[in-house]
């Protein structure tokens, strides 16, 4: 993501992020069970390997960070997904929970994006969780802008996001991005594109919509 801090300054974007922290700690304290163990928009991780991993930055210290990336050969995707996997068998929901809730105000953020960034990590993996899981739930508007004026399509191959060609038009935000074939949705779809998400039939229109929906 660009850095948008002279759109947003820092403490409306550190606020948001401890917002979206509760709010999704309270999703996610009021899920049944077995809606654990459903499967998310990250391809091979249930609902408890997203929010463990979610928590990661605010358990690990740099050093175990370090040391996990040494046990992975220095791949981040191996790395995350094994602490993924043992945190979400290693702790209960509650204590999953408790970890987001616990740190909203943590000033963890990734290496790169500052604070845009990491207030895109919990958004995008909340809604990872909520879009397939079919809760309804509607990330708000002043934290959806925030991340939509930091598209940048530098950060699209890191994320395996292929929007050449496409123009993003929201239904629900006035909003665009892009030129060329339009693909229209609501502004929080349109933003799990651009992190190289594919999403449930029906929720995009246009002539390639069907490029972006899950098999």
């Amino acid at each position: 993501m660009g850095n948008t801090g002279h759109l947003h300054p820092k403490s409306v974007v550190r606020a948001a992020i401890a917002a979206e922290r509760r709010e999704l700690a309270d999703v996610l304290a009021g899920l049944p069970a077995s809606t654990w163990d459903e499967p998310t928009l990250c391809t091979g991780w249930r609902v408890r390997e997203v929010v463990a991993h979610m928590s990661l930055g605010f358990r690990y210290s740099l050093p175990k960070v370090a040391a996990e990336l040494v046990r992975a050969g220095g791949s981040l995707n191996r790395m995350t997904d094994r602490c993924a996997r043992k945190d979400a068998a290693d702790f209960s929901t509650e204590e999953l929970v408790g970890f987001l809730r616990d740190n909203a105000d943590h000033p963890w953020k990734p290496p790169v994006g500052g604070f845009v960034s990491a207030l895109g990590h919990d958004v995008v993996h909340g809604l990872d969780i909520t879009v397939p899981t079919q809760v309804d739930r509607k990330v708000p508007e002043d934290r959806l802008r925030i991340l939509l004026d930091a598209v940048d399509p530098k950060g699209f191959k890191f994320f395996g996001a292929q929007l050449d060609g496409i123009q993003l038009r929201a239904t629900d935000l006035d909003w665009t991005f892009g030129s060329g074939s339009p693909l229209t949705g609501g502004a929080q779809d349109l933003l799990l594109l651009t992190f190289g998400r594919k999403l449930p039939a029906g929720r995009l229109e246009g002539p390639q919509a069907d490029r972006f929906v899950l098999s």
